[in-house]
């Protein structure tokens, strides 16, 4: 009697350690599903949110197109570190812990990707000073073109043979930019050479006539300069000022009239001019 009621207590742990065991293998499957529902549902919302901003962003009249990107990606991966942050939460992890898991971890990212954290400390730098913005035709590291996008990471530009660049930013910020676009008007000078009989009082008339186009600013008024005497020529300039958005088409137009108007008005351009002497000829006619 006694071993059968030694068989029955046993019998009634064994279940309540089995029924413990499957409450505990069943919150913890809830733990694991409902983790992995909090990552993928994040991450999803995450991108959406991004792209949401992006979007309704592009859309304002007056939003910054500069801004975007960088206020696109910031949003992202703040909804990742939330999401991570949540999902680890509900495997079990006290938040104590993940505090600390993420401090060691971004101690020890940060050191391995030291170049990928400069290249975004010198965007957040490019977006504050703003040496260019979006749109803006800019020349930095022997490259030139109009910037599509400024990003945390990297610039990407368009160069004017239609090829795509990605820059890192710190490539650009640690090295000297040129900025064509950020003032609405630019100097264009002419130069031409013309032969050393020519009249410069009619070449300055003829170059000066050139300045009629329309899209030719008066204030600062064009000018006529003799820039230098060479060898074979005299070079003139003509100086004036266009808007940015004209000056690129103005300047062809302009060399393509200007040969026209010299034929007009009969002025020479003059083109280097080598005398070759022979010495086998000089001594032949020194002898006779």
């Amino acid at each position: 009697m006694d071993t059968f009621s030694a068989f029955e207590t046993s019998l009634g742990e064994m279940s309540l350690l089995s029924q413990e065991l499957f409450a505990i293998a069943l919150s913890s499957s809830v733990n694991v599903l409902a983790g992995i529902g909090t990552i993928i549902i994040g991450l999803w919302l995450s991108g959406k949110a991004s792209g949401m901003v992006r979007k309704r962003m592009s859309r304002l009249p007056r939003a910054d197109k500069t801004l975007i990107p960088i206020l696109a990606s910031i949003i992202r991966y703040a909804g990742y570190i939330l999401t991570l942050v949540v999902a680890l939460g509900q495997f079990g992890v006290q938040t104590t812990s993940i505090i600390a898991v993420l401090g060691a971890a971004g101690l020890a990212i940060g050191l391995a990707l030291q170049g990928t954290l400069s290249n975004v400390a010198s965007g957040i730098m490019l977006l504050l000073l703003r040496p260019f913005s979006v749109g803006d035709w800019i020349e930095t590291n022997g490259i030139s073109g109009t910037v599509r996008e400024i990003g945390l990471f990297s610039t990407q530009i368009d160069t004017f043979e239609n090829v795509f660049i990605s820059v890192p930013n710190s490539s650009i910020w640690s090295s000297t930019i040129v900025n064509n676009s950020r003032h609405t008007t630019r100097r264009m000078d002419i130069d031409i050479g013309v032969g050393y009989d020519s009249d410069l009082d009619v070449v300055e008339t003829a170059l000066l006539s050139l300045s009629t186009d329309e899209r030719v600013l008066t204030d600062p008024e064009p000018i006529f300069l003799v820039v230098d005497y060479a060898d074979s020529a005299i070079i003139v300039r003509l100086r004036l000022y266009a808007r940015y958005d004209d000056f690129f088409a103005l300047n062809w137009d302009l060399k393509r009239k200007l040969k026209q108007l010299l034929d007009a008005h009969q002025i020479e351009i003059p083109f280097p001019q080598r005398v070759v002497h022979h010495m086998a000829q000089a001594a032949e006619d020194l002898s006779e």
